[in-house]
């Protein structure tokens, strides 16, 4: 059970501080417990979560220490660009990275797509839409949980990333 200023992952939600835990009544006199979710990098948004109900994935945001053994190992993650002209092939690709909720996987599928879009920059092509929704998505994701393990901002997750990825990446 998560306590009240408890930072956690939410779905994709991302990074959220538990603000407090109470009780309703649901379905005609069914009391149940709910977890009060304030999401981190979202203004005036609330979310209610059922204590005992585990529809949503949710787990505890990871340590400094995991950040900071993520961050080391970011020049070593070996990636590919993924093509495919169905979109929605393409987005079932990406989804199966966001999906597992872990950062290991988020930095994969950022720095696929970075890299993606550095080969769309090199030969003049333009960069698709479902990627860079993919990428953004990924990178709110990450940015925020790293943010919060070292608590820093966003905007300095973001740059200890960019600073550890090797900026000689090949283009193919």
């Amino acid at each position: 059970m998560y306590q009240v200023g408890d930072l956690v992952f939410y779905g994709s939600t991302g990074v959220c501080k538990v603000t407090g835990i109470t009780t309703r009544t649901v379905e005609r006199h069914h009391r149940v417990n709910f977890y009060v979710f304030k999401p981190l990098y979202q203004q005036n948004y609330i979310i209610l979560v059922p204590v005992n109900i585990t529809k949503v994935f949710m787990r505890p945001i990871i340590s400094k220490g995991e950040a900071n053994r993520l961050l080391d190992l970011i020049p070593t993650i070996a990636t590919e660009a993924y093509y495919n002209c169905k979109l929605s092939q393409l987005s079932e690709h990406y989804e199966t990275f966001l999906k597992t909720h872990e950062c290991l996987d988020l930095v994969r599928l950022t720095i696929s797509i970075y890299d993606k879009k550095q080969i769309a920059d090199h030969t003049q092509r333009k960069f698709g839409s479902v990627d860079e929704k993919y990428m953004r998505r990924g990178e709110d994701l990450l940015f925020g949980e790293l943010a919060a393990a070292l608590d820093i901002s966003k905007n300095e997750a973001a740059e200890h990333v960019a600073a550890r990825i090797k900026l000689d990446r090949r283009v193919s």
